[in-house]
């Protein structure tokens, strides 16, 4: 199974060629990767134009909208028949990407979500606290809605089948794209699995960037979705 990396990118000049290098070292022949700069300013869109690969294709944006807006021009390109979603920078290690096409060969998944609650001998960095229980109640509440048992719905690794990611029209461009995906896939009646990840979560010092206004975005977009016939 061919699969395509797609990679949102917005101010992450310290990572994003470490990461694509990452990405290059778990490819098979056959696999590409998209990259949208959601309109950097830090200098992350100067080193992407300087990448000319036959099998890396760059997308600029010309105005900052958010993740949700850059995975939807993203799954508007020619995809193979898995993608995955790699954030740019370096929480989530492309090592994971055998876990998780594992569930596309030997079973009949259609989405698989790398968790990072579920426990194996995987690596996890010692984190923060509270997001680590926002994560889970905004977890919980999903599950809730769509009748679910997952760990970990806030997950960076989110794999699909081409023609299932591509069946629903995006709609959010903040974060509250995670709810909004796997909310409209549950509805879709998709098979979920699950796997284990190594995760490396950076701090706020180090640029993580999703915060407790996200939080709120999310609980709306779970209620928004989820009510929605």
């Amino acid at each position: 199974m061919n699969k395509s990396i797609v990679i949102p990118c917005f101010n992450e000049k310290h990572t994003i060629l470490k990461i694509i290098e990452k990405v290059k070292e778990n490819l098979v022949e056959g696999d590409n990767i998209i990259i949208v700069d959601d309109f950097s300013s830090d200098g992350t869109r100067n080193l992407l134009e300087k990448i000319n690969e036959k099998n890396i294709k760059i997308i600029f944006h010309e105005k900052n909208s958010g993740k949700g807006k850059a995975l939807k021009t993203a799954f508007n390109e020619e995809l193979n028949e898995i993608v995955i979603i790699q954030d740019a920078d370096l929480e989530y290690d492309p090592n994971d990407y055998k876990l998780l096409i594992e569930p596309f060969i030997k079973t009949n998944a259609q989405v698989v979500y790398g968790s990072r609650f579920l426990g194996s001998n995987k690596y996890t960095r010692i984190h923060l606290f509270w997001h680590s229980v926002a994560n889970k109640l905004l977890t919980l509440f999903c599950n809730l809605i769509t009748n679910m048992n997952m760990t970990d719905m806030e997950t960076g690794y989110k794999a699909f089948k081409k023609e299932v990611i591509k069946s629903i029209d995006i709609e959010e461009n903040s974060f509250g794209v995670e709810p909004e995906i796997t909310i409209k896939l549950a509805k879709q009646k998709c098979i979920f699995y699950e796997v284990p990840i190594s995760y490396a979560g950076r701090s706020y010092l180090e640029g993580k960037k999703i915060g407790i206004k996200d939080a709120f975005r999310a609980i709306y977009c779970i209620l928004k979705y989820g009510i929605r016939k």
